[in-house]
Parts: C-alpha cells; structure tokens; sequence
C-alpha cells in the first residue's frame, strides 16, 4: 500500500476539485486529499486508520456495503445524486465512484479508491458568480444615483441658508432650518448607500480578534436580555490579510441583523472553519476562511432571500443598508457573503481567501 499514493501524486491530487479517499482491505483510509478532507469535514490526520465519521448513503446502502460489493465483483460502482452527510452533520449532495484495486503482487494488499465530486458545486459557483455581478452592477446604479442626488441637494440646501440670512422675521428660520436639516439627512442616507470612502488598511490579523471584538460589542448592547453568543472556532485558521475595521464593521452589520430578528431571547452561533481548494467568484484558492453566523430565529422570507444584499432591502426595521455595506466590505477583501434561511435557522456564511499577497479589492475604484 505505500506505492499507491506517491508524494508527487499526492502534490497532484490535493488540487483536483474531486474528493479522493482510498481504502485497504480493512476498510481503513490510507490516503485522502484536501478537497476529501473539505468535503467529509475531516482530517487527514484523524481519517488515517480508520473509517471516516461521515455519513454516505444512497439507496439505502452505505459507503461501507458499496465498497465491500465494488470489491467483491471486481467492478467500478458509480452512484449519481449521493446524499453525504459531513462529520459536521451538513448535508450536500455529490457523485460517487468506487474503484476496487487488486495488490500489484497478487496477493491481497488490494485497495479501493472513492472519488467524490460535488455535484452542487457548480451551482453555488454559478450563483455567487451572479450575486458578485449583481452587486457590481448595483454599486454602479448607486453611484450614478448618489452623484444626481447630491448635486440638487447641495443646491437646495445653499438655497435654503440665504433665504435664511433675508428672512425678515426670525421666527420663520424654523421651515429653513427643516429644509437643511432634511437635506443633510439625505446627504447621509446617500453617504451610507455608498459605503466606505476609504482605501483599506491590509494587515496581517487573525479572524478571532474580529469576531470577539464585535461580540464584546453586541454583548453590551443587548444587556441583559435572553440572547446568548455561543463561539465554535477552528484554531488552525492561519490570519488572513485584512482591514480589521472593515472586517469588524462587516460582521458587526450581520450580527446586529440576527439580534433585530431574534427579538428578546435566542441563540447566535458564531462558527468559523477552513475549506480547502475553494472558488469564490472565477478564482480558486487553496485555503479559504470560512465565518458563519448562526441564529435560531424565525427566519428570512423566501420574497427578499436573493435581494438581501441589495440596499434598501429589509425584512423589518431599519433602512436595510447594513448587509448591502457587510457585503461591500467583503467583496473589497475578494470575499463573498452569502446566506441561506428556513424557519430555525438563518445562517451567513462570509468567505475570506487566505492568501499571502494583499488583495485587490472587486470594484474599490472610486
């Protein structure tokens, strides 16, 4: 079995977006490559030796009967459409090929190799592909919008302080100062819609410090009501390079979100991990943060679900600004957030590349 994954194969391997897990005899795992461990939500160092914790079934039958029956004919079984459920109890659906081995002496060091190719994959790409256009094309729109709006607004408010200065009686200055004052307010909104007006600060950091800085924050603004922040953090993240500010900013913004629709009382889980050989729009990184924020709430309306990070958009109070600049925020990181909900369970997971070199922001040009 030592011959069977060589180390130049093994470089080879851990960069095929297929999942490949081989087997002995014994049903043991002797081998696995990056995009395995990121689909069964395991180790290579925990999966060696034995069976993986992950749940695969199709048709009733488990990964262990199907390898057992590959291996007993001789022949290649291959099943489309395989629920998989990861050592992390998430379900995701994929294609599954198991090709039984002899042992190249004859003797009975035969092995199986299970390939696992996520038949969802494309789907997601596709779909971030089109929110990460959506939002380009909506940050134009904005800009476009803001720039007509700010001009009469300007306008209208140098308007407004020399009718103020000629006013013959001092007690009319009240419909003036309105008049400047709602117009400043515009001013802002249209400010806000924009998001930040700055050029990110990239430092190294670690994605912790980012998300105990923004639960300190909740935390002493929802006192003492029923509302509990739980941590479920990875470790191993290496830190990324980014504008912490920006970065706190953004997580702030979705967790405000979850507290608003939680009401008095309710659970957020704030969960982080590594996926491997991840695509985030049309690039492909080696190791990617992944941030997910949790609540039990009652969940987003299916009406709004693929509008939420436009701006304007709400499913209650507020201005429905703040998810629009998390996702601004992101994607000047080349990140992506993106979000799925059923009554329970709204989740937002926020995708940050781990790379070395200083990103270059998705449409930071001003």
């Amino acid at each position: 079995m030592s011959n069977v994954v060589t180390p130049i194969d093994a470089s080879v391997l851990d960069n095929l977006t297929t999942g490949v897990v081989v087997f002995n005899n014994d049903l043991q795992v002797t081998y696995l490559n990056q995009m395995a461990e990121s689909l069964l939500a395991i180790s290579a160092r925990h999966a060696l030796g034995q069976f993986p914790e992950a749940n695969i079934t199709c048709d009733g039958q488990t990964l262990e009967i199907l390898i057992t029956e590959a291996f007993r004919k001789h022949q290649a079984i291959i099943k489309r459409g395989v629920v998989l459920v990861t050592a992390d109890r998430v379900s995701i659906t994929v294609d599954c090929m198991i090709n039984p081995f002899d042992s190249d002496e004859g003797g009975e060091g035969g092995y199986t190799i299970v390939e696992l190719q996520q038949v969802d994959r494309q789907m997601r790409i596709r779909r971030e592909n089109q929110l990460i256009r959506q939002q380009a094309a909506t940050r134009n729109l904005v800009r476009g919008l803001a720039h007509e709006i700010k001009n009469p607004l300007g306008g209208l408010r140098g308007a407004a302080q020399l009718l103020q200065a000629e006013l013959p009686e001092p007690e009319l200055e009240e419909y003036t100062q309105i008049i400047i004052q709602e117009a400043d307010r515009l001013q802002e909104l249209v400010d806000r819609m924009l998001g930040p007006n700055r050029r990110p600060d990239y430092r190294k950091l670690n994605i912790h410090d980012v998300l105990e800085r923004v639960r300190i924050l909740v935390l002493a603004e929802i006192g003492t009501n029923s509302i509990t922040i739980m941590r479920d953090y990875d470790p191993s993240i290496p830190e990324l390079t980014g504008d912490m500010d920006q970065l706190i900013q953004a997580v702030l913004n979705i967790v405000k979100n979850a507290v608003r629709a939680l009401g008095d009382q309710g659970s957020i889980v704030l969960r982080t991990r590594v996926a491997r050989n991840f695509t985030i729009g049309e690039e492909r990184y080696k190791l990617v943060a992944q941030l997910e924020i949790e609540d039990d709430g009652p969940g987003i309306s299916p009406e709004i679900i693929d509008t939420l990070f436009l701006p304007m958009v709400t499913s209650g109070d507020g201005q429905g600004l703040g998810l629009s600049i998390a996702q601004s925020l992101i994607t000047q990181h080349k990140g992506l957030v993106e979000c799925q909900s059923r009554p329970g369970q709204t989740v937002f997971t926020i995708l940050l590349p781990l790379v070395e070199e200083q990103p270059t922001p998705r449409g930071s040009s001003t």
